[in-house]
């Protein structure tokens, strides 16, 4: 299918970067049908997109292999130059890719912006730990043996990546595995693959060889994760969704026992005590809860607030939400975007009418927007009690719920009573507390005093229901490696 597919609405200073057919060994590969992408704000039809098959999965998974035998052979430096190049071409049309973002997404522009800057930082932290991938000489047990390991590339990696961040969900994982001499194969959500696809013209630009990187998306994603967990020239497996279609997507994994990374669901509680800077709490609660319209693993969930501060903090949480502009994230000043589906609006609906059946009070918002059906206003309630549903369920949209606490003990207890343990923030000045939480909260990551804490120097990963593996930091590149032991006799 050709780029004329792509409505004339996303407007770019290259438009070669808007492509629309699925990328296998060097080649956009057309399908018999497509499904369409909607631009969740005006919910009109952004391009018509290759359904590829079961067996156009199976196409990909070979062009990943074959190329796997030479890109292995490249050196370190080689990887990490042509890491490197994509790195700066990704820089070089960030709006672009931003503007391309924001159609499929619904993100205000700046936030597009944001990740796309962010998910390169990732291709540059790998590029350079590349060359850092050191095995060991072990001290001789026996005068007649020498002993030592080398890292070695595991081979062909899956990755699903969802819609929510479809820039640097994908980059956070084909970066580590291109650095350490894997090839990947990509299925993106099918609500925003147009990012995908672009990262792949400036992948080529670059100059990384054809057959590392494929991209593979469609309808039926069923039948393509099967292709990608039960292949057994798929190594390794690393996937970002829900902790629901993670569990499947593991079993499916055992059949052939491969490597897997997952970055499933969270419930983040955000805990401010009695001696916080309330109003630093108020600003971190802003940018951890309504990023995104609250659509991230690691929003806010779970507000709990001392009693001594409740009031206080839910008048200041009340004027700053008030100062939200919900619309078209290519819009200039908005700074909430619509949901992604009409569904996740009705969620929102369900959620809050729930709440207040059980005698949630409603401080601000609670209604959809009158933009369009996507859109939920940025809402806040008071009085949550356990009983209500967005007590427990990841709420996954712009509801600031606030609960009350007395003691350290106690909160500590129901921020952990959760099946998940992805982050977790808190907000105190005293030196001890600081300590003390971090070690008690059962979260990968735990934020204190801040809202935003994710960076590529840093492993991003949960415990608990909430994931396995880390990406990021050192730790990120460390499940693409086998780490082979050599043993000479002398």
């Amino acid at each position: 299918m050709s780029n004329s597919a792509v409505a004339s609405s996303i407007v770019l200073r290259d438009p070669a970067l808007l492509k629309t057919a699925n990328y296998i060994s060097g080649c956009w590969r057309m399908a018999e049908k497509t499904f369409p992408v909607i631009n969740p704000a005006t919910e009109q039809l952004l391009a018509e997109v290759d359904d590829a098959s079961p067996e156009v999965m199976r196409e990909a998974i070979a062009a990943a292999a074959a190329s796997f035998k030479q890109w292995r052979k490249t050196t370190a430096k080689q990887r990490a130059n042509l890491l490197r190049a994509w790195f700066n071409l990704i820089i070089e049309n960030a709006d672009d890719l931003a503007a391309i973002m924001t159609a499929e997404q619904g993100k205000p522009l700046p936030e597009a912006l944001s990740e796309i800057h962010y998910g390169a930082s990732y291709i540059e932290w790998f590029a350079e730990e590349a060359k850092r991938g050191y095995g060991d000489t072990i001290p001789t047990t026996d005068q007649g043996r020498r002993m030592q390991t080398m890292k070695q590339p595991v081979g062909v990696v899956g990755c699903v990546t969802p819609w929510n961040f479809p820039s640097a969900m994908i980059t956070r994982k084909a970066a580590p595995a291109l650095a350490a001499g894997c090839t990947v194969v990509i299925k993106p959500a099918t609500e925003t693959p147009l990012s995908a696809f672009a990262l792949c013209v400036l992948a080529e630009r670059a100059g990384i060889p054809a057959g590392v990187i494929n991209v593979v998306v469609g309808t039926d994603t069923s039948a393509l994760g099967i292709e990608l967990t039960t292949d057994p020239r798929v190594a390794k497996f690393t996937f970002t969704g829900s902790t629901r279609v993670g569990k499947i997507l593991i079993a499916q994994c055992a059949s052939t026992v491969k490597k897997v990374s997952m970055e499933l669901g969270g419930n983040a509680p955000f805990i401010v005590f009695d001696d916080a800077d309330v109003d630093l709490a108020v600003e971190a609660c802003m940018a951890t809860k309504f990023r995104n319209a609250g659509q991230t693993c690691v929003c806010t969930n779970r507000i709990y607030v001392h009693s001594s501060v409740a009031d206080e903090f839910t008048v200041k949480l009340a004027a700053a939400i008030d100062q939200l502009v919900i619309g078209d994230g290519c819009q200039s000043g908005v700074t909430v975007g619509p949901l992604i589906s009409e569904a996740a609006a009705n969620n929102m609906v369900s959620l809050i009418d729930d709440a207040l059946a059980h005698g949630a009070q409603l401080v601000c918002g609670g209604e959809r927007g009158t933009q369009g059906r996507h859109f939920y206003q940025p809402t806040l309630i008071t009085e949550v009690s356990t009983e209500m549903r967005l007590a427990h369920e990841e709420i996954f949209g712009p509801i600031a719920a606030v609960q009350l606490f007395e003691g350290d003990d106690e909160v500590i207890e129901r921020a952990n009573a959760s099946e998940y343990g992805l982050a977790a923030y808190y907000y105190t000045r005293d030196i001890g507390r600081l300590y003390r939480i971090a070690e008690e909260l059962d979260y990968g990551m735990v934020i204190c005093n801040t809202g935003v804490f994710s960076s590529e120097v840093a492993p991003f990963g949960g415990v608990k229901q909430s994931g396995i593996g880390r990406e990021g930091g050192h730790q990120g590149i460390e499940d693409f490696y086998e780490e082979k032991y050599h043993c000479i006799g002398l």
